[in-house]
């Protein structure tokens, strides 16, 4: 298998506004660097002077040079059987394919990206930018911000990530989509223009029915990746199946998840159902024992009556949690039932409990660690704002939690902080909340993430 590792320079950072000024290519088999192609492109447009300042690249240097179109089928034949590879992949190849595109012709080849198979090859590194990456490892990179230098750089991190873990590496290529086995309506030109952020996206068939629905906080890639589903007869019979996709931009993760939910109540499509299942199927419970402590214990769902303190996609997730949070509050381990004896606990030997385990401890000490874990994890009929990023640089997305309750979500200028957040509410699109929603809010406040909470 060969490796063609590229890099080019454009006119500015958008495929569909921008043009290529220069592009080199290194052809890698597996063991060396067998050939090279490098050459300047008249981009046909004027080069922004950030863009001169920032390459060195002028006018002047690429008024005589080739246009795209004359070098196409020497990119074409010069890649012919090989991975596309790049450091941040997406936007080379996709600048490519624009280029290519415009000229008529499809593209496309399988293709990985240096920045995530290093984080998965060589992780623990401060940064993954191609600069700052090629100097921790010691590679030289002369020419930095010219496709020359860049794709050599990359070529040698390329290498040494091949000989570190070559089977580990070949997880990262990302196989290109067969248009002969996706339905022949499908317009993938269409699919192109779909970006990767945040946001759900629709499923539909031939007769324009709804067969699925699902949220992604990257939907390009997510859609790509149903589209390329050959593990599973369900995924391949909703590959033929898919003849139109439509998608919605959400800003908010937590906004993607609570509108594929409710829509997915909705609308109920085919695939939705055949590919059903609890999603939460493990919860948090609390109970008090005939001494007066406080338990807690991980359990299915389905096997007790009434709502968790929060839910877990698999049992091994909610252990961890809950091993996280003994050390915490100061738990002790035999209360949490993570370890079975009659007399005291483990940690109880090694001084971290204060022998709750053993009655030791009083019961209203505690009790009153585990109380400030129960408060922490509902929501205590509080009323407040989440307040996170909106569809675009000019609004905000909110969710709105009402003592207690979620209420809705919506979307408000960027500069509503002019308004007092008892005004907000008429940014908020009101809909009765059920147990997936707030499970849904609940798991999203349990995790680090960036969004700000506005309470009233």
């Amino acid at each position: 298998m060969n490796y063609a590792i590229v890099d080019i320079e454009t006119t500015g950072g958008s495929p569909k506004q921008s043009k290529i000024t220069e592009i080199a290519i290194y052809k890698f088999d597996g063991n060396e660097i067998i050939d090279e192609y490098q050459t300047l492109i008249n981009p046909e447009i004027p080069i922004p002077p950030f863009i001169v300042q920032l390459t060195g690249i002028s006018d002047e240097m690429v008024k005589n040079s080739p246009r795209f179109f004359e070098i196409a089928k020497d990119i074409v034949k010069f890649t012919k059987d090989c991975v596309f590879v790049a450091h941040n992949v997406s936007f080379d190849y996709g600048m490519l394919r624009t280029e290519f595109r415009s000229l008529g012709f499809d593209y496309r080849l399988p293709h990985l990206c240096t920045v995530r198979s290093s984080r998965f090859v060589i992780p623990g590194h401060e940064s993954y930018s191609l600069g700052k990456l090629t100097r921790s490892l010691g590679i030289d990179l002369v020419g930095r911000h010219r496709a020359g230098g860049d794709a050599l750089a990359t070529a040698k991190l390329f290498k040494l990530l091949y000989e570190k873990d070559p089977d580990g590496l070949k997880t990262f290529i990302q196989e290109e989509l067969n248009p002969k086995k996706l339905h022949p309506n499908l317009d993938l030109d269409a699919l192109e223009e779909i970006p990767n952020k945040v946001g759900i996206y629709k499923f539909y068939n031939e007769v324009n029915q709804l067969i699925y629905i699902g949220k992604s906080i990257h939907i390009r890639k997510r859609i790509e990746q149903h589209l390329g589903n050959l593990k599973t007869k369900k995924g391949i019979q909703m590959q033929q199946d898919i003849a139109r996709i439509e998608f919605e931009l959400t800003g908010s993760e937590l906004i993607a998840l609570l509108l594929e939910s409710r829509l997915i109540k909705q609308h109920q499509p085919i695939f939705n159902r055949a590919l059903k299942r609890d999603k939460f199927p493990f919860g948090l419970y609390q109970y008090i024992d005939e001494k007066g402590y406080i338990h807690f214990v991980i359990n299915k769902v389905s096997t007790m009556q009434e709502h968790p303190l929060t839910s877990f996609s698999t049992k091994k997730e909610g252990v961890s949690y809950l091993e996280k949070t003994i050390q915490e509050y100061s738990l002790c381990q035999k209360l949490c039932n993570l370890y079975k004896t009659k007399s005291a606990c483990f940690q109880y030997g090694i001084k971290e409990c204060k022998g709750a385990c053993i009655q030791e401890e009083k019961v209203t000490s505690y009790n009153q660690r585990a109380q400030k874990l129960i408060k922490s994890l509902t929501l205590n009929e509080d009323t407040f704002y989440i307040l996170g990023n909106g569809r675009n640089r000019n609004e905000r997305s909110l969710v709105f939690v009402e003592n207690g309750s979620l209420k809705g979500f919506g979307y408000a200028p960027f500069h509503m902080n002019k308004l007092k957040p008892n005004k907000w509410d008429k940014f908020i699109d009101l809909f009765t909340e059920d147990r997936d929603a707030r499970t849904i809010l609940k798991l999203f406040l349990r995790k680090e993430g960036k969004y700000e909470i506005v309470r009233l």
